[in-house]
């Protein structure tokens, strides 16, 4: 299930729309894996009755609102009226209806100037304050402040980002076209860099929720937000900074040539199923072990979710809700009749094991490319798994043997073929594919190195190789699915191919198709896609045209006039018409 909930973000990342609906969706599926017990109270009495809480803020209530924006984390300076970014009197604590367009919303907008310390990586600090009408927030006001009509949330309005210097450069000339600036705050800050970023919108949710809370008991992530009053035991509002909406990309560096920083403060209700969906979206367990980069990452890929949300078609958006689920499924039979079918073969005939071979040779070039470009870490394990799977495949298509050991040390693999691949036709079939594929691909591959090599800035040789042999591979690697169209071709069957999980892994590229061109992805992806489809399509077209013929010797020697004629002599009834694939063992039978 698990799996699914990660592709289902993965594919809906690359394109999807109704805020609602999706967001229900991921929240349902990810709040699954966060459950946990809450927040135990230290305070309680082992045993003790815990009693219902209630909301300070009747429904209805009159509330002021005090916003003030200074570089101190904890403020106090409510004097300073030049920190005071907006105050609004007289808000109903759950109105829908007040507000400009009867959304029950306000909205303030200012441009303030920028201080030293913020240019220079400071912090700015949001103070909002809600209080009963006619209280102030500050403390040292006796008789204007009340502890329990007043409801406060801090948080640093700027973010800190990441940002990385790939030293490249043509490994022949040594020039780049990397800005001659970067390349000097390279050398004087090191390979990364964090900066301070802006982004000019912010939503202050007030959350509409008379539920009676139990101190303890409240659910997680909720209970993170949800503060008790440690002498009344009745909780405040809860006051949301919602950014969610918020894209990465439209966030700017903060740096000496702004002087001054746009700021548009909204203020909305917000209903409890709503903020439910925002906080299980934006919590993050804290058992989690992956590192701070896998969540800047993970922010880039749900910018994509809500790109797609705000641009797609609703009924596009529910299509591919189910189309993603349906792809899990499809990818789940696929891998597991994959192994199903490998793990019962008894016979090679008429399977490329070359093809077998120069399958854990792109693997294990896929795994060293994302691990030299430190990609996302679910999909190094995901690569990696593969690699072991393919690796595996290898014990089943040839005879592994330990021999002596080098230097005493290291063991000594010996790899074999099979007698049921040496001793049939498909070894001269595989190698002549391959002679013939030889060809093609040498050219190319020659024309692919030194077209990378002039035109394309690396790393270093190493990181040259690995980009060289990727994009070869993405661009010529489907290619090396040929030679078992010619095997087919020249034993005129298809009967040895596993066709429940070839049909799983043609209706997942079908599915690719939808998302590359309906989403907006690099040319050379939906080229990809395509690709595979046409290989697909012809080895329908070699199952229809290597139909029945019952006179036709298949690869293990019989036809189906010798099984007829033996059913016959054996005293059976009158034979049907003959089988239209080939007998196979049982095991390979059941899998296929």
């Amino acid at each position: 299930m698990y799996q699914v909930f990660i592709h289902l973000q993965t594919r809906l990342s690359v394109n999807v729309t109704h805020k609602p609906l999706l967001i229900f969706i991921i929240w349902a599926i990810s709040s699954w894996f966060r459950r946990g017990p809450s927040t135990p109270d230290p305070n309680t009495p082992a045993g003790a009755p815990r009693v219902p809480s209630r909301n300070l803020f009747p429904k209805d209530t009159l509330m002021d609102l005090y916003v003030y924006v200074s570089q101190e984390e904890v403020f106090t300076d409510f004097n300073n009226t030049e920190s005071l970014f907006w105050f609004h009197r007289d808000l109903v604590y759950g109105d829908w209806n007040m507000g400009e367009n009867g959304d029950g919303c306000y909205q303030h907008n200012m441009e303030m100037d920028i201080p030293e310390k913020v240019q220079q990586n400071g912090s700015l600090y949001i103070h909002v304050y809600f209080t009963k009408s006619g209280f102030h927030p500050d403390p040292k006001r006796k008789g204007q402040y009340r502890r329990l009509a007043t409801v406060h949330a801090t948080r640093m309005l700027n973010k800190f980002k990441r940002r990385k210097f790939l030293k490249t450069k043509n490994l022949l000339t040594g020039e780049t076209e990397a800005d001659p600036e970067m390349i000097k705050r390279a050398e004087s800050h090191g390979p990364v860099e964090i900066i301070s970023h802006w982004h000019p919108n912010l939503t202050i949710n007030m959350v509409d929720d008379h539920t009676a809370w139990v101190k303890g008991s409240v659910p997680p992530p909720l209970d993170q937000h949800v503060k008790f009053d440690a002498v009344s035991g009745d909780y405040y509002p809860i006051v949301y900074f919602n950014d969610y909406w918020n894209l990465q990309r439209d966030y700017y560096p903060i740096n000496e040539t702004l002087t001054k920083l746009p700021l548009r403060l909204t203020y909305c209700p917000l209903s409890l199923w709503r903020w439910q969906l925002y906080a299980a979206q934006n919590a993050r367990s804290p058992w989690n072990f992956l590192p701070e980069d896998t969540y800047e990452q993970s922010d880039e890929d749900q910018d994509s979710v809500k790109v797609a949300l705000l641009e797609t078609n609703p009924y596009l958006l529910g299509l591919t809700i189910v189309v993603s689920i349906v792809h899990s499924i499809f990818e789940f039979l696929a891998f597991k009749n994959d192994i199903q079918f490998w793990n019962s073969r008894q016979s090679l005939e008429g399977l490329s094991v070359r093809s077998i071979i120069f399958g854990v040779f792109q693997s294990l070039v896929v795994l060293l490319y994302i691990l030299d470009n430190e990609t996302n870490f679910v999909v190094q394990v995901s690569v990696f798994i593969g690699l072991l799977i393919d690796l595996w495949k290898i014990t089943k298509v040839m005879d592994v043997r330990v021999k002596n050991k080098i230097a005493g040390v290291f063991p000594r693999l010996v790899f074999t073929d099979k007698s049921t691949y040496v001793e049939s036709s498909t070894k001269i079939y595989d190698d002549m594919a391959f002679k013939y594929l030889s060809w093609l691909l040498y050219p190319l591959f020659g024309c692919y190195a030194v077209y990378s090599l002039l035109y394309v800035e690396h790393k270093g040789w190493y990181s040259w190789v690995l980009s060289m042999l990727y994009g070869f591979l993405l661009t010529f690697g489907f290619i090396t699915m040929t030679p078992q169209l010619f095997i087919n071709y020249k034993m005129k069957s298809v009967a040895h191919l596993p066709w429940r999980m070839l049909t799983y892994k043609a209706l997942n590229t079908f599915i690719d198709d939808l998302f590359a061109f309906v989403i907006k992805m690099p040319m050379m992806y939906r080229i990809g896609c395509l690709r595979d489809d046409v290989v697909f399509f012809i080895y329908l077209y070699q199952r229809w045209i290597y139909r029945v013929d019952p006179n036709r010797v298949n690869e293990f020697g019989t036809s189906g006039v010798d099984h007829d004629q033996n059913n016959t002599t054996a005293g059976d009834s009158p034979p049907a018409v003959a089988a239209a694939i080939t007998e196979k063992p049982k095991g390979e039978k059941k899998n296929d």
